[in-house]
């Protein structure tokens, strides 16, 4: 199912500006809390009127300034997972599905019966909501969307609220219980983790704004751009400046790299993902495109460690990454004395 989207919406301090289209079966909006993802949702679901613009779903036009129209919420054939799921607390299983459909006694029960088997809530449909465990109550919000066959699912931030284990339990059991559904649905998080692992394609926003669209794991590897990056977890960014066909100034780690392939005069900086270094422990294993470095710091975590290191030339301090079956190697040399640049995984980085 088709989404087109180009809205603006002023909000005083803050403005929405927002201008995409896909076709993605699961598409993500990554963005740090503030950044507009909910209000771009809210937008798409009727509950926010935007200022300007339209919003398109699949073939149906929803919102239209220039047409004045604006579909009501319940005639979009939107789904809305809220982050609090929504049920009303005071009605069952059964009937906060019911409230949701149309029709003839029996058709209901037919509808209700159905979707409430698929989503393995057979023989709850008299609790309560708080009767239910968490798991529960996400697949009855669920399952309260699909009984009303929308075309299009909006997730806000479904798994914010939740501790790590449960949380990538509940994923997993969204993902499942979604793969039938034929429409689209769209997720938004700042949760880099849920939406690589959700989404076949990817916004990242920023100040009420799109920065750059694409593949999930296109962009992962390749942002484009400095604040992309960061949002997609690089914790090691320089100011650059190209030097030559070939050569890269990284001004943080003061080290010029020599690198394969274009450099774009646009370049202003770039990007390292932590456990993409090689370290290196003697003077005689120093090649090219090594930073000297010396440690500040060691963050210890259960299955890896971040050493946190000081470009001695340099201004900019660098996160290392090591996962914990190399942990013995390096009390064996010791602290390394450079850490080994390879450029093919060098971000190269826009503003």
């Amino acid at each position: 199912m088709a989404c087109r989207v180009s809205i603006k919406k002023n909000m005083g301090s803050f403005s929405l500006d927002m201008q995409f289209q896909t076709e993605a079966k699961r598409l993500g909006i990554l963005g740090e809390s503030g950044a507009g993802k909910s209000m771009c949702l809210k937008a798409i679901a009727g509950i926010l009127k935007p200022d300007e613009g339209e919003i398109y779903i699949g073939e149906n036009c929803v919102f239209s300034k220039e047409r004045k129209l604006n579909l009501p919420p319940q005639k979009r054939k939107v789904g809305y997972l809220f982050q609090s799921y929504a049920l009303f607390p005071h009605m069952s299983v059964w009937e906060n599905l019911s409230v949701a459909l149309k029709g003839s006694k029996e058709e209901k029960e037919e509808k209700i019966s159905s979707i409430l088997e698929k989503m393995e809530l057979k023989g709850m449909e008299k609790r309560l909501p708080g009767k239910l465990s968490g798991g529960q109550q996400q697949r009855a919000a669920l399952a309260r969307i699909l009984v009303g066959e929308p075309e299009i699912i909006l997730l806000d931030e479904p798994f914010s609220a939740l501790d790590f284990s449960l949380r990538d339990r509940m994923q997993e059991e969204l993902m499942r219980h979604l793969e039938d559904f034929e429409g689209s649905c769209i997720m938004v998080s700042h949760s880099r983790d849920e939406l690589y692992r959700f989404s076949e394609e990817l916004l990242i926003v920023e100040k009420g704004r799109i920065l750059c669209q694409g593949e999930t794991k296109s962009l992962f590897r390749n942002p484009g751009k400095r604040a992309a990056a960061a949002l997609t977890g690089c914790k090691n960014i320089s100011k650059a400046e190209k030097r030559g066909e070939n050569r890269i100034f990284a001004s943080d780690w003061g080290i010029e790299l020599q690198i394969d392939g274009e450099i774009p005069d646009s370049l202003s900086s770039v990007g390292y993902r932590a456990h993409d270094f090689t370290p290196v422990f003697s003077e005689e294993e120093i090649g090219t495109n090594c930073i000297p470095v010396h440690l500040e710091s060691i963050a210890e975590y259960p299955f890896e460690k971040n050493f946190y290191f000081r470009a001695k030339e340099g201004r900019g301090r660098i996160v290392f990454m090591e996962q914990r079956e190399s942990f013995a190697k390096w009390e064996q040399l010791g602290t390394p004395k450079y850490l080994k640049v390879d450029t093919e995984k060098l971000l190269l980085l826009e503003e």
